[in-house]
């Protein structure tokens, strides 16, 4: 991935850097000042009197903040540097810049330092491409302003810099600077953008993004333990989560944000996901269900009314993704929002029923009974192409439609053992365990919420008997597995992946299949020491560098360990999560999209995926699914139920102010 990146970031606007501060463009890597899927800055670069700066290091402080420390470039170890620049970043809707230049040296320093700018105004789906707008660039100067822009039919991104004291041109600023010997200069520069109408300028301060956060983590239970691993990570989960939430724009009908949401991932998907978004608010439930509310209404807020081909969009379907890039405005790419999963519908629905059985919202809950019956339809009626029980997908849109609608969504992942694609329309084993256990929990609400026994009783005949043809149709005797998928002739995809550490999570697997898909899960060809890859070696579909054949993916996994637990396989539950937790610890607290499957022995230290994201929301909340699994953490009537499994948390464990239908609760020490 080149040299080191300085990544920075809160909510939907996010800027990445080398080491020295500096954006350059690299068409490998997305750097630059990006806004709601656009790039507003590709070109910032620092020059003192025309020569570039030694970088000595750059940090990211927090999410949102960094500082870069810059000397003097000398030309031998003999040599001192007569000056330092430090610069100081912090993200907050737009950027906010301080830059410090000291004078070490005996003698008067007489330097120009300039700041080169420019805009591509990108879409972050033109990032590695030979960018060539279809609209009309411009620059204009207004004092120490400096205005880039762009703007193409109804479509305006601009891009403002303010800098006081500079001389400003369409490209560069410059100050003319004259510092005695131990003198300090320092400025200030800031950076706003604009879309549309909408114009979102920096804070000066961390002030606001600091009492925020501390209200964020306040609220956030507390975790007492004697792994101080544990501890770090627990605490950078919820910073980094903390730094991927961002608010709707109005998109909650009667104006009640409520909370925000989770962005999927820096630095490809910083917009909201529909199945990232609820993963994550599942995974977080226990410790942030103000996320999962927000999801949930802004979800049910977009969710299809109608059949749209170019969007894959079809009644009572939840929304793939929602952008807000040049791209999809003028529908070169599906239109925002596109609908091109078979998963978050049910997934949904099984957020919903978890929401409500740890929160008690029954406001929420009947407030969004219409939706959520219109998400069951959809997999009555659309879901199910052909009538078989089973959901299967295929897109409508084969010009630029996703072809893959589960998870696992690159075009190759749904593949068998020998590399060859499965046929469509496929139904993957994992979306007819979410179906299964949708239904269900829909039953209860139905039941218990929205006094409607009989479509309760429907609805779990609907799910046993989709049980038993699941286990019929996908169950490999011979090889003790499920089968990857349905293809479109209603064959088997015999591969060997982790998708069958979902069916766990989901309930749909009868209790004598049970250890045979354990066997597979933690024998040599899946487990690769860090966790469980998403597809087994010894096939030749398998490459532990493949994004989807033989990496391993902490959401996967923190899944697979909640189905360990609900089936009772404790042991295996505390290994799997003792392995990612490793991982943790070793990446600086933060686990990533996704690693190297490679095994464990071979390097010995777990190896990041090259282009994964991170923080990622999935993969950030994963640890809070790890450590609700340690403690087998339920809610009851009066408080929370917890049974931890052996050895969890390394001695002493106990999490306390833990929000739910009783208020706040705790373990108790544990």
């Amino acid at each position: 991935m080149g040299a080191r990146q300085v990544r920075v970031l809160q909510g939907r606007t996010f800027m990445v850097s080398d080491a020295s501060g500096d954006v350059r463009r690299d068409p490998r890597v997305p750097n630059g000042l990006f806004y709601r899927d656009m790039r507003h800055l590709s070109h910032w670069e620092i020059r003192l009197d025309g020569r570039r700066p030694e970088a000595i290091s750059g940090t990211a402080l927090e999410c949102d903040e960094a500082v870069f420390f810059l000397a003097e470039r000398i030309g031998s170890m003999d040599d001192t540097p007569a000056y330092s620049l430090v610069r100081r970043r912090h993200v907050s809707g737009g950027v906010y810049e301080r830059l410090q230049l000291t004078n070490y040296g005996f003698d008067r320093l007489l330097v120009h330092l300039s700041v080169l700018f420019s805009a591509d105004f990108a879409d972050v789906f033109e990032i590695d491409d030979d960018v060539r707008k279809t609209g009309s660039l411009y620059r204009r100067v207004d004092g120490e302003r400096a205005i880039l822009g762009y703007e193409r039919d109804d479509f305006r991104r601009e891009t403002e810099i303010y800098a006081p004291g500079a001389y400003v041109t369409g490209r560069v600023l410059t100050y003319p600077l004259l510092l005695e010997p131990g003198e300090e200069w320092e400025t200030e520069i800031e950076i706003s953008v604009l879309d549309g109408e909408r114009r979102v300028q920096p804070r000066r301060t961390r002030l606001a993004t600091s009492t925020d956060l501390r209200e964020w983590i306040a609220a956030a239970p507390r975790l007492e333990c004697a792994d101080d691993h544990l501890r770090r990570t627990y605490q950078q989960s919820l910073l980094d989560l903390a730094a991927l939430r961002f608010q709707p724009d109005g998109e909650f009908p009667d104006g009640d944000l409520g909370a925000a949401l989770p962005a999927a991932g820096l630095p490809w998907f910083m917009a909201l996901f529909g199945r990232d978004a609820l993963i994550t608010a599942y995974q977080t439930l226990p410790f942030a269900p103000d996320l999962c509310r927000a999801t949930l209404r802004t979800l049910a807020a977009h969710q299809a009314t109608e059949v749209d081909t170019f969007r894959d969009a079809e009644p009572g379907k939840i929304l793939h993704e929602l952008r807000h890039g040049e791209l999809t405005h003028f529908r070169q790419r599906p239109q925002s929002p596109y609908y091109g999963t078979a998963d978050a519908t049910p997934l949904f629905l099984i957020l919903l029923d978890e929401y409500e059985r740890w929160t008690g919202d029954l406001a929420t809950v009947r407030e969004l009974e219409g939706v959520a019956r219109a998400a069951m339809n959809w997999l009555d009626e659309y879901g199910d192409r052909d009538g078989d029980l089973f959901v299967e997908y295929q897109t409508r849109n084969p010009e630029c439609g996703i072809d893959n609608q589960c998870w696992k969504d690159s075009w190759n992942s749904i593949v068998h053992p020998d590399g060859t694609l499965a046929t469509l329309p496929r139904a993957t084993c994992e979306l007819q365990g979410y179906a299964y256990d949708a239904r269900r929990r829909t039953a209860r609400l139905a039941r218990e919420c929205w006094g409607d026994p009989e479509l309760a009783d429907r609805l779990e005949r609907d799910a046993e008997k989709l049980r038993r043809s699941f286990v019929d149709a996908f169950w490999l005797p011979g090889q003790g597995f499920y089968a990857l998928a349905l293809d479109g002739a209603k064959e088997p995809v015999p591969t060997l992946t982790s998708n069958i550490g979902h069916l766990l999570w989901s309930g749909i697997v009868p209790d004598e299949h049970v250890d045979s898909l354990v066997g597979h899960l933690f024998g040599d060809r899946l487990f690769s020491g860090w966790g469980v890859r998403t597809l087994a070696s010894g096939q030749r579909a398998y490459n532990p560098m493949g994004y989807h054949h033989g990496t391993v993916w902490p959401h996967d996994n923190s899944l697979i360990v909640a189905g360990l637990t609900r089936y009772g396989r404790t042991a295996e539950a505390a290994r799997l999560t003792g392995a990612l937790l490793d991982a943790a610890a070793c990446l600086g607290h933060r686990l990533p999209e996704a690693l190297v499957g490679t095994a464990r022995a071979l390097t010995g230290v777990p190896v990041v995926f090259p282009t994964a994201c991170s923080p990622q929301a999935w993969a950030c909340a994963t640890p809070l699914l790890l450590l609700r699994a340690l403690l087998r953490l339920e809610p009851g009537p009066d408080g929370p139920r917890a049974a931890p499994l052996p050895g969890a948390g390394g001695g002493a464990l106990a999490l306390s102010n833990i929000p739910g239908r009783w208020g706040r609760g705790s373990t108790g020490r544990v």
